[in-house]
């Protein structure tokens, strides 16, 4: 894609970026993606399997850090084709608008939203996708599952900290939460 943003040059080492991490907020994109039917209803939302630092494999949405010099637009089209694959064919917008705003922090009992590597902010979007999707980088797999699926007992319990309640945020807002 020529319009993206050239992130050679913006990716921190592994050392700044934990420096970075305990010294300020990062900003962050989730995005749940999401299949529709022909009058724009959704009718299942993706979700990946990985395994976490410390080995345990859970499900999650699309996710990742905006690099310094990229539009939000942009991380969200990097992230969504790094995960989905190149033929995800993702629908964003030209001036995307989160449905949420959600902040991270190392102690789960602040906001529920929990990442015990830092205090990181984000914005989080629906996007629909209509191309093939296979899981690619550091995910195990996708699934794509029915509102009610997702909210179930079994799946919710398989989400990263603090991603069942965005899922279920991201539901309410396209007015499909069970």
């Amino acid at each position: 894609m020529s319009d993206i943003t050239d992130t050679q040059n913006s990716w921190l080492s592994e050392d700044d970026i934990d420096t970075m991490r305990g010294k300020m907020p990062i900003v962050y994109v989730n995005a749940i993606p999401v299949r529709t039917d022909d009058l724009g209803v959704v009718s299942h939302l993706g979700l990946l399997l990985r395994l976490d630092a410390t080995g345990e494999v859970n499900r999650e949405v699309v996710s990742g850090r905006v690099l310094y010099g990229e539009r939000v637009r942009d991380a969200l089209l990097r992230h969504l084709e790094k995960d989905l694959g190149p033929l995800a064919l993702p629908r964003i917008p030209p001036s995307p608008q989160p449905f949420t705003v959600v902040e991270y922090f190392p102690n789960p009992d602040i906001t529920g939203f929990y990442d015990p590597r830092q205090h990181a902010v984000s914005l989080a979007y629906v996007v629909p996708v209509e191309g093939d999707c296979e899981p690619s980088q550091d995910a195990l797999d996708l699934v794509w599952l029915r509102p009610d699926e997702v909210v179930s007992p079994t799946v919710a319990a398989e989400l990263s900290p603090g991603h069942e309640k965005l899922v279920r945020r991201a539901l309410a807002h396209v007015g499909r939460l069970p």
